[in-house]
């Protein structure tokens, strides 16, 4: 078993005992099993899954870090969100306005804010597709 650890800078969003982890990672998804290999890597916005007590659980989650040790996990995101926090129009509208806001920019315009514009989008696609997921 692993120890999962999710944080965010507002609270500890769980921590729990799980059998296995999918992490949204800047190169492509990880798994991490027991005894996994130690490593730091860096999250992108995206879809994090973990196995508890036989069931599925998904959480969308923002940029940030996740630790990987023999038995435990410690993943340092900006956002963690089950599928009944999400709020639908709110990320869609979310996503509009800075798409928006993206089209008025310039190449000398501020980069941080450019960047910022970008990582909104990251996350609130992150929200969308794990909203919508229990569509299909």
């Amino acid at each position: 078993m692993l120890h999962l650890e999710i944080v965010t800078p507002e609270k500890k969003v769980f921590s729990d005992k799980v059998a296995d982890v999918y992490l949204p990672g800047a190169d492509g998804e990880i798994g991490v099993l027991d005894l996994h290999a130690a490593l730091v890597t860096s999250l992108t916005a995206g879809e994090l899954r973990y196995q508890k007590d036989g069931s599925s659980h998904e959480l969308a989650i923002g940029s940030g870090f996740a630790e990987i040790s023999d038995d435990k996990i410690i993943i340092l995101t900006d956002m963690a969100l089950g599928e009944e926090e999400i709020d639908e129009a709110a990320a869609q509208a979310a996503i509009e306005r800075a798409e928006e806001q993206l089209k008025t920019f310039e190449h000398n315009d501020n980069l941080e804010e450019f960047t910022h514009l970008q990582g909104l989008i990251a996350q609130n696609l992150a929200k969308l597709n794990l909203k919508r997921k229990r569509r299909h």
